[in-house]
């Protein structure tokens, strides 16, 4: 018994001591060094365009491309790439330096009113939703031709949803498993 309260003492001198040395006024401070120069080291607006569209020699310096000069710096690789994959006219109605022009430039559009999508089948790249099918409408603008019937087999990734629902409210991302 005399053990247990000699133990006991301890522990509340020890907590009380430090819950002495814990001041809840202490303003907190930011230890990091924010005063060098930083680089963009990655774009990815739209997945798998930088993974498709550019060639592995290129892939560090379209990440580091801002976006104002990506269409003059990558464009013609972009045409070439969709040369070699038959591309003629997309769905959209892009011929193909136009389609080139609107994937080269690796920036997320948002619409500040109105409906938020990534491709609804009336609006195009107003933004993006947590379920938009992102690779389905890439793979459609690319392989699907004019009237997005072309090429079935290549139109879909058939991955037709999130492995576990979105939550309604914030962080609106699914639980981890």
């Amino acid at each position: 018994m005399i053990r247990f309260n000699k133990i006991s003492l301890s522990l509340i001198a020890a907590l009380s001591l430090f819950a002495a040395s814990c001041d809840k006024n202490d303003t907190p401070t930011d230890n990091f060094d924010t005063s060098g120069t930083y680089i963009q080291n990655d774009q990815m607006a739209r997945p798998a365009v930088n993974t498709v569209f550019v060639n592995s020699a290129r892939k560090n310096e379209f990440n580091t491309t801002v976006p104002s000069a990506m269409n003059a710096a990558f464009n013609a690789q972009f045409q070439s790439v969709l040369t070699a994959f038959g591309y003629t006219q997309n769905a959209l109605g892009q011929d193909k330096p136009t389609f080139a022009g609107l994937l080269v430039t690796d920036v997320l559009n948002v619409k500040m009113n109105g409906t938020t999508t990534f491709f609804d089948g009336t609006n195009v790249l107003t933004g993006r939703t947590l379920a938009d099918d992102v690779i389905d409408t890439e793979l459609l603008l690319i392989f699907g031709g004019p009237t997005g019937a072309s090429n079935p087999g290549l139109t879909k990734d058939n991955v037709n949803a999130n492995d576990k629902a979105f939550l309604n409210t914030f962080p609106y991302l699914a639980s981890p498993f």
